[in-house]
């Protein structure tokens, strides 16, 4: 089985963070978020993974290329971001005649799709979705099962919702969708929707069945989940101490990284700090992701992404806080309190 991982599309609902870097590369715990679909499908045994690009490709190829994957990896650009069945079909050559899972790139589950991937194998549909309960379906593409729990129609964002379970933004397919999704048009968006094409399969007798998603879901695609997904993960980490701590009080579950230095400062889990930081006179509270090559001067962080390369001097209290890469946040003259940011990279504040 391959994997087709999307990477595409503008992130409008994160900017200004996507106006420079691609939404599926926002870390979550110091990891891309794109990082979590292809660490789940390796872990499934998928050996061929085609990555779906769309803009800030290079950005995306150069931080998939810095890891060495236990995988083979082709990147297809798809260009205009013109619906998910669309991107099945720029992928033609490289999904050739074999079955697939595809995977939204700014999903992250708990648990992973080992368990979904088996049970497509034993049950041998023809497409297999990940559906999982959510409190507001009408927000959803949301599916409609009968009593043995297989799919009879996918309606998108109903006002009368048939059910609570919304479609995870995970596909198992057989080769056959391929057909489904030459034979749709597109949809009022001018895209052409996965929704549509596994629709077509159920009108013309396919089989399409339902697994549903046990532990937590996350779509990071607004800054609330982004900090969601990031309270979620840093949830489950273990402590790992490999900086310099001098001064400083170390609580609950915290990872410093090689090359961080902690002086005269406190620092309570769940957290991480990444490599080649510096972190003084500072309260570095819980859920809190700063980045690596980061300085924390006489600050207060909780519940927040800092992420890569950037300088906070003096700044108050930061909280439930989105901050791009190389930002510069400084203090002029009084510390104000409570400040939320969410900046876009290679920005600077004078508070």
């Amino acid at each position: 089985m391959k994997a087709l991982i999307l990477s595409g599309g503008h992130g409008t609902r994160l900017r200004p963070l996507t106006y420079s870097q691609q939404k599926q590369l926002i870390p979550v715990a110091n990891k891309p978020v794109l990082f979590y679909a292809i660490e789940d499908v390796i872990e499934a045994g998928v050996g061929e993974i085609g990555i779906i690009l769309g803009p800030n490709k290079e950005q995306v190829i150069e931080t998939v290329n810095s890891v060495d994957w236990d995988a083979e990896i082709e990147f297809i650009y798809q260009g205009e971001p013109k619906g998910l069945a669309h991107a099945i079909l720029v992928a033609e050559e490289f999904l050739g005649n074999d079955e697939f899972v595809m995977y939204l790139g700014d999903n992250i589950l708990r648990d992973g799709i080992v368990d979904h991937s088996e049970k497509f194998k034993n049950l041998d549909p023809d497409s297999l979705i990940l559906l999982t309960e959510v409190e507001e379906p009408q927000r959803f593409g949301v599916a409609d099962l009968d009593e043995k729990g297989r799919v009879k129609k996918l309606i998108e964002k109903p006002k009368v919702p048939p059910s609570n379970f919304a479609l995870a933004g995970i596909y198992f397919f057989k080769p056959v969708i391929l057909e489904a999704c030459k034979s749709i048009k597109p949809s009022w968006r001018n895209e052409l929707e996965i929704t549509d094409a596994i629709q077509w399969l159920i009108d013309n007798g396919y089989r399409v069945e339902a697994s549903i998603v046990e532990g937590w879901w996350k779509d990071t695609g607004k800054p609330e989940d982004i900090l969601e997904a990031n309270r979620l993960i840093l949830d489950g980490i273990t402590s790992k101490m490999e900086g310099e701590i001098t001064d400083s009080k170390i609580m609950g579950r915290v990872i410093i990284s090689e090359g961080t230095v902690i002086k005269n400062s406190t620092v309570k889990g769940p957290c991480i700090i990444g490599e080649g930081c510096e972190v003084v006179d500072s309260y570095i509270g819980p859920f809190t992701s700063i980045g690596s090559g980061c300085t924390v001067v006489g600050t207060e962080i909780e519940d927040s992404v800092v992420m890569d390369g950037s300088e906070i001097y003096n700044a108050g209290r930061i909280v439930e806080s989105l901050i791009g890469k190389n930002v510069k946040i400084r203090e002029m003259d009084m510390m104000p309190k409570g400040h939320r940011f969410i900046v876009g990279d290679n920005s600077e504040m004078t508070l």
